[in-house]
């Protein structure tokens, strides 16, 4: 089923588009500030507040199923708007099965101080091809997200097209993203493209690197040299760009097919800096568990990369943050005879490229809470942060949250999943924390909830989507990272209140 492409002009969003009612607040976001303040981060309207993106990619939108949508939830009570393909001013149309919101992502993208919103379709047809994927930027402003002169960007392959090439089934454009600002101030947009076929290498995948406000496009995959070699080699079934998190400084790219030897889907990551040759970020390595430095040893179906998660890392006594932590997720890590239970690894990365394996983690690490089992897959969702950015040290202010989704109650709830937080520097049970369903996580548990299956991180609260189970407890729950085990969320944003639309499908799926 073909794309239709519609090109009307764009205007501040009304009508089915703008929902009022969050806290009782009046007005439409447009009234939110004379100029876009500086250094608040997903303020879409420029009020100097926080907002929040909640995606849910399995929406029915004008009778379509599974097109996608994404609700925004202006902070202070200031309304909430819901974004898909249906408008006249959202390039495209709903379409069975695109998943719009599939992945998010938010970055000052023209530097006018308003935060844009990234949205990933990776599996919108192109003309005759089928799941070839595209990203649109909604950019903000000061009468609101889409609401100034700016329309909407596309990046979408065709000769033509910003990311050029040509769509190929299943490529998954947009499949992953991250974006944000080099420790120069420029602004970057990361682009996974995990289903890319490198010459007659099948799924090997990519990635594309936007840069700048000009918005200057590179592919880089396996096999790319123009700022120096990658880590690995373009094999079949890598899907190389599944997974991406960055920081100023670094940026990694997941591999989770990556075959070691004859180890097929042990998994890797490649990372890079943000210096550029030709257009093209610099390759600085490469992690997999072949390496005699990495714990672990390779695995058939570990998948080490499925998931990743960066933060700044600035040691004690340090002038500057030229480090980052990096998270890896190893969700199909088999310990000893317990199948998939799952593990994580934190890595130090200097600015020169060098690494350290700073942890190790998993259920059966000392005080860690619960118990490893088999199909936990602890590690397949992550989300990290600095609570306290400003800090002269990071080394007590950072956190990690874990995502454990097959997890299983003593109720024999099957797969109700859970949530797992630990510091991120320093002993993983020191000040563990551990939500799941029932039990601060919504106000029941039951089987099939997956919780943990959508996680983002603020500095001030730790985001939980439940996106499964039944009608009652699919919410986004906010938690302080300091609750306690069991801990109430502070925040619920829940289709049918504070003016969310209550045809919810799978909200929450994804949030930013």
């Amino acid at each position: 089923m073909g794309r239709a492409r519609r090109h009307a002009s764009v205007a501040v969003l009304a009508g089915a588009l703008l929902v009022w009612g969050i806290g009782g607040g009046g007005g439409t976001p447009a009234a939110a500030a004379v100029a876009c303040p500086s250094g608040v981060e997903s303020d879409f309207n420029g009020d100097g507040i926080r907002d929040t993106a909640v995606a849910d990619p399995e929406a029915t939108v004008d009778g379509v199923a599974k097109a996608g949508e994404v609700h925004v939830v202006y902070g202070g009570g200031k309304g909430v708007l819901t974004v898909s393909q249906a408008p006249e001013n959202i390039p495209g149309a709903p379409e069975a099965g695109d998943r719009y919101g599939d992945a998010l992502a938010v970055y000052d993208a023209d530097l006018d101080g308003c935060s844009d919103l990234v949205v990933g379709a990776p599996y919108e047809d192109l003309g005759t091809v089928p799941d070839s994927g595209l990203v649109q930027v909604v950019y903000g402003s000061t009468s609101g997200l889409n609401g100034g002169t700016k329309a909407v960007k596309e990046f979408l392959q065709g000769g033509d097209k910003p990311l050029g090439g040509g769509p190929e089934t299943d490529d998954w454009v947009g499949y992953s993203l991250a974006a944000g600002k080099t420790s120069a101030g420029t602004p970057y947009l990361l682009i996974g493209n995990p289903g890319e076929s490198i010459g007659a290498v099948e799924d090997a995948g990519g990635f594309y690197y936007i840069g700048g406000t000009a918005q200057t496009v590179a592919f880089v995959h396996q096999d790319t040299d123009t700022a120096g070699a990658v880590a690995g080699v373009a094999e079949q079934d890598d899907r190389f760009g599944s997974a991406l998190a960055a920081t100023p400084t670094h940026f990694a790219v997941g591999t989770p097919g990556e075959a070691l030897g004859t180890t097929t889907f042990a998994g890797g990551v490649a990372y890079f800096s943000h210096a550029l040759t030709s257009n093209s970020p610099k390759p600085l390595g490469g992690l997999g568990q072949d390496q005699d430095v990495i714990s672990g040893a390779e695995e058939v179906g570990d998948q080490f990369g499925t998931a990743l998660a960066m933060v700044p890392y600035r040691a004690s006594g340090a002038t500057s943050t030229t480090e980052s932590l990096l998270v890896v997720g190893v969700p199909g890590e088999d310990l000893s005879t317990t199948v998939d239970a799952g593990a994580v690894q934190v890595f130090k990365l200097a600015a020169n490229g060098t690494f350290t394996e700073t942890a190790w983690i998993d259920q059966n690490t000392a005080d860690v809470d619960q118990e490893a089992e088999a199909g936990d897959f602890f590690g397949k969702r992550l989300a990290a942060v600095n609570t306290s950015p400003n800090a002269t040290s990071t080394a007590t202010t950072t956190r990690l949250a874990i995502g454990v989704p097959g997890e299983e109650s003593a109720e024999e709830h099957a797969e109700k999943g859970g949530v797992q937080i630990v510091p991120l520097v320093g002993a993983p049970g020191a000040s563990d924390q551990w939500l799941d369903p029932g039990y601060g996580v919504g106000p029941a548990a039951a089987p099939r909830m997956l919780a943990g299956i959508s996680l983002a991180a603020t500095p001030s609260l730790l985001y939980v989507g439940v996106p499964y189970g039944p009608a009652e407890t699919r919410a986004v729950y906010g938690f302080p990272w300091n609750v306690v085990s069991g801990g109430a969320a502070t925040q619920t944003i829940k289709p049918g209140e504070g003016g969310i639309p209550a045809t919810g499908v799978a909200f929450g799926a994804v949030v930013n």
